[in-house]
């Protein structure tokens, strides 16, 4: 069958590849999600909305300014700016945010700098606009972030030729996805200050179980080349309803929001995002949970002499000492999903799990601990 040629950079890309599906019902340590579920006044919420509402555009008003007011109580909460709600852009999810980004700001021929391993997001929305990726590897043995080679590549001299321009985008996950490597908020500044031709994205979808945030330090106005990108995926449990956003310098915000459909957020997730919002005890305790059950998985680890390796986020690595893909596929037969990490680079024969309760961390460890054992024996 013939069909129509996609653009050339579509037809040479492979596409981002989402979750498995058959995931319900399981321990779900794969994808760093919530474990728990959200608040239940999002549930309240969302079993509220009336039928009506179902049949009409959703409306905006007010997120942005919820968003604002949540921002405002979380220590350290004094900026050197007060956020403006058109500062503030929504995306249904902030992958969206992601892909909106790369098309208002990256072109064909321009360079995407970032680390590696990291998000496998942002290769594919790299490419699809014709971009060159210069990915910089963390420093081996620790994963450090290479703080210095971004730099030297980021301060390249503006020139006539492609390879002489600066990068057009620098997207730092941080806490990075997978390796966990932190990076504090002054060297962030830092680089935005140094470079005003690049846009650089800061991606904090796991900041609040790091508290790296550079968002309270951020003065917009001073460096409007930063952007950075926050998600209530993955603490206030709403990976499903998709709700993202992108905070920066009120013109930048607009632009990258030229991109994206009119209503691209469906009401649902506004209303879920305004209820999760003011429950921020609700995040806050979930947080705590996961930072109780990462110190005692660590625990294990550490006294059964498991190799690994855990920085921010709620995640850590693990090297299982055998085919990482036949302890996954054990772990599946228990009902427990976790990621393996191949074909990434640095990290190859790792396994991600990601962290959730005390008590799931326990069962996790039983049915790892029983897995390993068998296959020694």
């Amino acid at each position: 069958m013939n069909v129509p040629d996609a653009r050339p950079e579509v037809e040479s890309l492979q596409a981002y590849s989402a979750p498995l599906e058959g995931r319900r019902g399981m321990l779900r340590l794969d994808f760093n999600e919530n474990t728990v579920g959200p608040s239940p006044q999002v549930v309240e919420a969302l079993r509220a909305i009336p039928a009506e509402q179902i049949a009409i555009y959703p409306e905006y008003d007010g997120l942005r300014e919820a968003l604002i007011a949540n921002l405002s109580t979380q220590p350290p909460a004094a900026q050197p700016r007060p956020l403006q709600p058109e500062q503030i852009g929504l995306f249904n999810g902030v992958d969206a945010a992601i892909h909106a980004i790369f098309h208002a700001y990256g072109d064909r021929g321009d360079t995407l700098l970032t680390t590696s391993p990291t998000f496998g997001y942002y290769s594919p929305c790299a490419r699809m606009q014709g971009m060159a990726i210069e990915a910089i590897p963390y420093r081996l043995p620790d994963f450090a972030f290479p703080l210095e080679e971004i730099r030297a590549a980021l301060l390249e001299p503006v020139g006539t030729t492609t390879a002489q321009r600066p990068p057009r985008l620098l997207l730092i996950c941080n806490p990075n996805n997978p390796t966990g490597t932190r990076l504090a908020p002054q060297p962030i500044l830092e680089l935005a200050a140094a470079a005003p031709h690049t846009l650089v994205v800061v991606d904090e979808l796991y900041e609040a179980f790091s508290g790296d945030s550079v968002l309270p330090l951020a003065d917009f106005a001073a460096t409007p080349n930063l952007v950075v990108l926050r998600s209530l995926a993955k603490t206030a449990g709403l990976a499903g309803l998709r709700m993202g956003f992108a905070i920066g310098a009120g013109p930048v915000i607009d632009r990258i929001g030229r991109v994206t459909g009119p209503y691209d957020i469906n009401s649902f997730a506004v209303t879920a995002a305004h209820a999760a919002l003011v429950d921020q005890a609700y995040t806050d305790a979930y947080v705590a949970e996961v930072g109780r059950a990462r110190t005692w998985l660590l625990d294990q680890l550490q006294s059964a002499g498991v190799r690994h390796h855990a920085g921010g986020g709620n995640y850590l690595l693990i090297w299982p000492g055998r085919p990482a893909d036949a302890v996954e596929q054990g772990l599946r037969q228990a009902g427990i999903l976790v990621r393996p990490m191949a074909g990434k680079p640095l990290i190859e024969g790792s396994l991600r799990v990601s962290i959730g309760t005390c008590a799931q961390m326990e069962r996790f460890w039983q049915a790892y601990r029983e897995l390993i054992n068998s296959a020694a024996a």
